[in-house]
């Protein structure tokens, strides 16, 4: 069985760093992540220049129901 969730991240650096940033914060308190989808990114700007990039995924997970708890 698998389970979706959707999370938003933010990066000062990059979309593609966002991503990744929010994917290993996610890993932190979820196991057995399996696969992420970009549903969404946007971009704070100030003045001239991106000043930070945003993302929103959909990251699934498998569920092992054999787990203790």
């Amino acid at each position: 069985m698998e389970k979706h969730i959707h999370v938003t991240g933010s990066s000062t650096v990059s979309w593609k760093d966002a991503i990744l940033q929010t994917v290993a914060e996610a890993s932190k308190t979820l196991d057995y992540l399996t696969e992420v989808k970009i549903l969404d990114q946007r971009a704070k700007i100030n003045g001239k220049k991106i000043e930070e990039y945003f993302v929103d995924l959909d990251l699934a997970f498998t569920i092992d129901r054999d787990r203790d708890e």
